[in-house]
């Protein structure tokens, strides 16, 4: 698992200097040189970044988890977006010793959820026939 990633990053890192001979060594994503490379650049760094991604949480994710995950990218795109990135930063420090099964997968989503929790609040306003017309409602 750890050697995959490894290799994973090494084969990524390599395909980055390839791409771009003038970037340093820690992965910067903005290219150096401007011109026709500058234009199309970005773009195919998003395509493989978003290959990478998905490569990774492949090798991390259990079938079930990785079909919790497709079910809430549907919802919620945002909320899987963040559950992605985190998955994605645990895998490339070391912090996942294997495959998360789907039990795994909901205790990562639940401090997710503990984290971007916001408060709703609901106030009432009621009001009387009466005051709707400027009236105390004492008239009889």
């Amino acid at each position: 698992m750890d050697n995959d990633l490894e290799q994973l990053r090494a084969q990524r890192m390599e395909q980055m200097r390839r791409q771009n001979p003038g970037m340093a060594a820690q992965g910067a994503s903005m290219p150096t040189s401007a011109g026709n490379q500058g234009q199309h650049n970005p773009e195919e760094q998003k395509r493989q970044q978003d290959e990478m991604r998905h490569s990774i949480l492949s090798q991390v994710l259990d079938q079930s988890a990785r079909a919790r995950l497709n079910t809430i990218a549907l919802a919620k795109p945002e909320k899987a977006r963040m559950v992605e990135n985190l998955i994605v930063q645990m895998a490339t420090r070391g912090q996942l010793g294997g495959k998360l099964s789907e039990e795994q997968f909901v205790q990562i989503l639940s401090q997710v959820s503990e984290q971007t929790k916001q408060a709703t609040t609901v106030k009432f306003d009621r009001r009387r026939v009466g005051d709707l017309f400027g009236d105390d409602g004492d008239e009889e």
